[in-house]
């Protein structure tokens, strides 16, 4: 479980196929790795992945297939950066709100708008999951957790604040760009029970 407030703008260093349907990859994060452990969680752009090793500041994380067609993850390469953040610890503080580091589809920036100190940005999301964005509620963009400003048919729209544009890979998307997105679990357990009920 995480809570959507990165700790580190981590860093890909390499991704190796290890199969038809999967890739060892290797994260710099040396804040992340400090204590980091064989089986420990980290997230990446909002993907929990699980730590095989850990080695000078760098992690290495298997990547199902699964993983790489249902999020971002398999459009990074080398170079790139990404949001990092440890799995949150039960006497910590919920900066953000609960965060499962399960994706649940991929998104597109759509627009870019910069005001004096912060900058709204606008974002498509595949239909499936309009119904559990609402306006004023949470959704993590990226690892990011995010407060919904606006929300239309198949977009929604926040706003980001210096330090969200400044420490995390939102600041550098482009129009165009993928994004992870995972909307708040709550929504659809709501969405399960009351369909049960019925």
């Amino acid at each position: 479980m995480f809570t959507g407030i990165v700790e580190e703008l981590g860093e890909i260093v390499r991704s190796t196929e290890t199969g038809d349907d999967s890739a060892l990859v290797a994260i710099r994060g040396p804040l992340v790795t400090s204590d980091a452990r064989h089986g420990d969680s980290i997230a990446v752009n909002g993907v929990c992945l699980t730590v095989v090793d850990v080695d000078g500041g760098v992690f290495t994380a298997d990547v199902m297939g699964e993983t790489l067609r249902r999020t971002a993850l398999g459009a990074l390469r080398p170079g790139d950066p990404v949001n990092l953040e440890r799995a949150a610890a039960l006497n910590s503080r919920l900066g953000g709100h609960l965060v499962q580091g399960h994706v649940d589809g991929v998104g597109e920036v759509v627009a870019r708008e910069p005001a004096a100190q912060w900058e709204t940005v606008r974002f498509r999301l595949p239909a499936e999951l309009a119904r559990y964005v609402v306006e004023k509620g949470s959704i993590t963009v990226d690892g990011v957790s995010l407060t919904v400003a606006e929300v239309g048919d198949d977009w929604f729209s926040v706003g980001l604040i210096p330090t969200t544009l400044k420490l995390t890979v939102l600041g550098t998307k482009q129009v165009g760009d993928p994004v992870n997105l995972e909307v708040d679990v709550l929504a659809k357990y709501v969405e399960r029970l009351m369909g049960g009920a019925r």
